[in-house]
């Protein structure tokens, strides 16, 4: 079963049970995939479905830290509420374990020595690793280890 057809039976079963919010989160998750194929004129495989549930959960994590500056504890809890209805559907995060030995192979096979090399590290990584980690955060720890 691919991703988007589980994102469907999942709004079947929300439909039935009459979970109204969850429901809303899944139907606003296939708005967004169905935005993208439209306008770049393709079907989504799975990579492509978790490049947008990603970038959905990037949007509301930012939205949390505005919320808060905001003292809006109401919005910060629906967009947690948001982010728990989609995060089941990104595969399962790496460890910092498996992460730091990511790290550490892409550096070995590139060579990498100064920060300067950090895109060569980056690109090898995030092709392991996109959508089981915060490429973020897995940035922050290439320059660590590269000395930035």
């Amino acid at each position: 079963m691919t991703l988007k057809e589980r994102i469907t039976e999942d709004m079947k079963t929300a439909m039935r049970s009459a979970d109204k919010d969850r429901l809303a989160v899944i139907r606003m998750l296939q708005a967004a995939i169905k935005q993208r194929e439209v306008d770049e004129r393709i079907v989504l495989d799975d990579a492509q479905v978790t490049a947008v549930l990603e970038k959905m959960i990037k949007q509301r994590k930012e939205s949390i830290v505005a919320f808060e500056k905001g003292n809006r504890p109401e919005l910060v809890a629906k967009e947690n509420a948001e982010i728990a209805v989609l995060q089941p559907y990104l595969p399962a995060q790496l460890s910092d374990a498996e992460l730091d030995a990511l790290i550490a192979e892409a550096i070995a096979a590139t060579g990498a020595a100064s920060i300067k090399d950090m895109g060569k590290v980056m690109g090898i990584v995030k092709g392991k690793a996109a959508g089981k980690a915060d490429m973020g955060a897995v940035g922050a720890r290439i320059k660590a280890k590269l000395g930035g």
